[in-house]
């Protein structure tokens, strides 16, 4: 076998990995909407969804055979193939440019084989990123366009013209990082950010010397919202005005890529900002302190008895039986992360997604608690105020660069 794998690396190590990846990637999406419906819900003081399996944690599932079965009318005026073709590309792309993230630095062997915890590691991985992201908004504009509806054009309209002007002021947001860096490589920025102030406070972008990204960091992750059609910023599809934007004509699975799509654009964007500001997979805390490698196999068993003690108590048989077995499950987990060297290994994987977390909590909050903007507000606070202050960040960055190197 270890033949065949040095034979055939693709096969027996690349592609196991994009399975694994689109598995957990896909699953992430159903439940992101399980997710945001839940926040929005106890923001606004309801209960979100809790009938289908034990707090409502079935209805991703109910979701998908919803629109798997529903009736898919095509429009009789539409351009079939750019109508069937947008939905596709669109989620294509957002799950594309997954494949470019870190989630780790440990590397691990497969049948003799060593790779690393990403599907492909690049020179140029944040260019490559960028070019995959502003690629998407031609699967919104093109699902507006071959609808033949003016709802659906206009919302594809608005849409094109938001991602335009919104992609200048992300991509000059980060330069500030590439320049502190000197390298598009993400895996490399995230090692650059290695050390402590101090001994105790992290060497982040965000606080980083020569001079801490805090102005980058806001005017990526608002550029960031825009960019992936979120509220306050998510004029292409506001049902006040276009029935429901650029997919009001789409139904049944079709209409349900553009929601996930949404979805994994917020994925890679929360990724992006851990990665360029916030360290990466590198934890907040000194490694010199032992004890903080089994805050992983703590998070896990806390979380497995919370879930074991309220299951047992839960109004349902099938709740009391589930939740349980979830429990149990992450208990053992808990236990499997003390085991020798498998504390070290998933340092660097659990850190990265809790930050990612928490980025998508923000994501959500968001639109649970700002009303959304007109357009004309929406294109002037890109072009007037992100822009500038993007173009700004730059030139005080470059000069505090170049301050520090004499």
């Amino acid at each position: 076998m270890n033949e065949f794998a040095a034979n055939h690396p693709l096969l027996v190590v690349a592609l196991p990995k994009i399975v694994i990846v689109l598995f957990v990637l896909l699953t992430a999406l159903a439940y992101l909407t399980w997710f945001e419906r839940k926040v929005v819900a106890h923001i606004q003081s309801r209960w979100g969804p809790y009938r289908v399996g034990p707090h409502g944690l079935l209805q991703p599932l109910a979701d998908g055979v919803k629109f798997l079965f529903k009736e898919d009318p095509t429009p009789a005026g539409a351009d079939k193939f750019v109508y069937f073709l947008a939905p596709f590309l669109s989620l294509a792309l957002a799950c594309t440019s997954i494949a470019v993230i870190p989630f780790g630095p440990k590397e691990f062997s497969i049948f003799g084989q060593s790779t690393s915890l990403s599907i492909t590691n690049l020179n140029i991985g944040l260019l490559v990123l960028f070019a995959i992201t502003s690629m998407g908004v031609y699967g919104v504009a093109l699902a507006g366009w071959s609808s033949n509806s003016k709802y659906s054009l206009l919302g594809g309209l608005r849409s094109s013209a938001q991602m335009v002007s919104y992609e200048l002021s992300l991509t000059m947001s980060v330069v500030g990082v590439i320049l502190m860096a000197g390298t598009f490589n993400l895996s490399d920025i995230v090692k650059l950010q290695q050390g402590y102030h101090w001994g105790i406070v992290p060497r982040w972008n965000v606080i980083a010397a020569p001079l801490p990204q805090i102005l980058g960091f806001f005017l990526f992750f608002t550029s960031a919202i825009a960019e992936t059609n979120r509220s306050p910023f998510d004029l292409a599809e506001a049902e006040q005005e276009l029935v429901g934007g650029f997919h009001t004509e789409y139904s049944s699975f079709k209409f349900a890529m553009f929601f996930m799509a949404e979805y994994s654009a917020m994925i890679t964007v929360s990724c992006l900002a851990t990665i360029l500001f916030f360290g990466g997979w590198l934890s907040p805390l000194p490694d010199s302190w032992v004890w903080t490698h089994y805050i992983p196999a703590a998070a896990f068993g806390l979380a497995g008895l919370a879930l074991v003690i309220h299951g047992v108590r839960y109004l349902t048989f099938f709740g009391r039986i589930v939740l349980p077995g979830a429990g149990v499950a992450l208990c053992a987990l808990a236990f499997l992360c003390t085991r020798p060297g498998i504390p070290e290994l998933v340092q660097g994987p659990f850190w990265f997604l809790m930050k990612v977390a928490v980025f998508i909590f923000i994501y959500v909050w968001l639109r649970g608690t700002l009303p959304r903007y007109r357009y004309d507000q929406l294109m002037g606070f890109g072009w007037k105020i992100l822009l500038p202050l993007s173009i700004l960040n730059v030139v005080i960055t470059s000069l505090a660069i170049v301050l520090t190197q004499r």
